[in-house]
């Protein structure tokens, strides 16, 4: 191989790995950005099962008496 060659393909390889490696950072921190929105996801719906048993208790104190 002469030596223009070899310095191709190590170039190349070099390039292709920081460009992997900014799309793997990207992906990150879409994944971040997800997780975050799962949990706010999660947390109101949490809420929203505090808030209704709540409610299922208020009916039934009503129904008993």
């Amino acid at each position: 191989m002469d030596w223009v060659q070899i310095l191709t393909l190590v170039g190349s390889n070099f390039v292709i790995f920081l460009w992997l490696r900014s799309e793997a950072s990207a992906d990150r921190r879409e994944a971040a950005a997800d997780r975050r929105d799962i949990l706010t996801i999660i947390r109101e719906i949490k809420d929203e099962q505090k808030d209704f048993h709540g409610r299922l208790c208020a009916i039934e104190e009503r129904n008993k008496k």
